[in-house]
């Protein structure tokens, strides 16, 4: 391999990062890994900085402090190799399922682009709905298409901002065997969630992100789901409010 990167690196590896925004500290002092072949999740409240992290380590916004490593190579900016599912489906309202996905295809360079744009959306269930525009689709199938955006070039790294919002028992399986799939083929997962049952069905490693800080990152071997689920309602607990 050259030097843009180490071939046994983790897929992330963040060190002391911190981001102001506003005046404030947003994040502080965040460090942790993702190895390939492993899913991430990280609790914490609204408020707590879950999605400023995963814009700074998408590359969207730029860290006030602190490295980030992806793919063993220092990184400032976006990479086609993440797929990256925040609160925006990043979809055009006026154009159709199929044009949007050809769209995000050829960007990302690949083969029969139109092609390729609607086996996606018929892998998510939309292959019926592929020429409607965007702007008439329901909540729910706005957010299937945005699940195909992001994982219609195989991505190793996904980044995952409460994907599973607006989806119903079926999409939630959809999106659980497109992660579970994209992590057996030696990628992973970072997800960012405030429910408890997301962080048992999918999580390799857990972290709760409170006021800014990472409050521990450990193996589900280390941090059993009822260990981590005492701690997150402790901290709730802590403030007077439940946790969901």
């Amino acid at each position: 391999m050259d030097g843009s990167g180490r071939l046994d690196a983790p897929l992330l590896e963040v060190r002391h990062l911190s981001r102001r925004l506003g005046g404030r500290w947003v994040l502080r002092d965040v460090t942790f890994d993702l190895p390939a072949g492993e899913v991430g999740v990280v609790l914490g409240p609204n408020g707590a900085g879950k999605s400023t992290l995963l814009n700074v380590l998408a590359g969207v916004w730029q860290p006030s402090g602190g490295t980030v490593r992806r793919f063993g190579a220092a990184s400032d900016g976006p990479d086609a190799r993440i797929g990256y599912l925040g609160h925006r489906s990043m979809l055009y309202p006026m154009l159709s399922g199929l044009e949007n996905l050809t769209f995000y295809a050829r960007l990302y360079g690949l083969p029969a682009p139109r092609d390729a744009a609607a086996q996606m959306l018929r892998r998510v269930g939309l292959g019926p709905f592929q020429h409607e525009p965007v702007r008439r689709y329901s909540r729910g199938m706005e957010q299937r298409a945005a699940i195909a955006r992001t994982f219609l070039p195989r991505p190793r790294l996904l980044l995952l901002d409460e994907p599973y919002t607006g989806l119903d028992v079926d999409a939630v399986r959809l999106l659980d065997d497109l992660v579970v799939q994209a992590v057996a083929e030696g990628g992973g997962a970072l997800v960012i969630t405030h429910h408890l049952e997301e962080a048992e069905r999918l999580g390799t490693r857990f972290g709760i992100l409170w006021q800014g800080r990472l409050l521990a990152w450990k193996s589900r071997a280390e941090w059993p789901v009822s260990e981590l689920e005492a701690r997150y309602r402790g901290l709730f607990a802590e403030r007077g409010i439940g946790a969901s």
